[in-house]
């Protein structure tokens, strides 16, 4: 059974470059986990959604609520979905220097990256408009 899980959390030291880490390692484990997803990271802030098999994506978002580089995890969508939405990714990328600050406003109150002050359905909508709009990078 497939499923999609979406969170946000907060960067421990937002002035470390942990996002290059975390994309590598994720890049490296989820091939052969069956995990495939995006990953946005902004203002200290990462919003990110997995899909896979439910214990492959509960096993992995288990090992982000430990993760020292990450505070405030906070779940924000689950749902069993019938095929991925983002499978082309091990693990995308958003490109944030690309994103056009109207596609931010659209979904919430001021144009900046803040899963916390939204549903998690608005801010799935969020990622699936940033892939529609090319904003995604690394199809690794």
């Amino acid at each position: 059974m497939l499923v999609r899980l979406l969170y946000a959390s907060r960067a421990v030291d937002p002035a470390t470059n942990s996002i290059d880490e975390i994309l590598t390692k994720s890049r490296q484990y989820n091939p052969s986990s069956g995990i495939t997803g995006i990953l946005c990271y902004g203002g200290g802030i990462f919003l990110q959604a997995i899909e896979g098999g439910r214990m492959a994506v509960s096993d992995l978002y288990g090992h982000i609520q430990k993760d020292p580089r990450h505070k405030d995890v906070v779940l924000l969508h689950y749902e069993e979905i019938s095929e991925r939405r983002f499978g082309g990714w091990t693990m995308g990328q958003v490109n944030m220097s690309k994103i056009n600050t109207s596609i931010l406003l659209k979904y919430a109150e001021r144009p900046e990256l803040d899963p916390y002050s939204v549903s998690g359905k608005v801010s799935l909508a969020l990622l699936e408009e940033l892939m529609a709009t090319a904003s995604i990078i690394g199809r690794a």
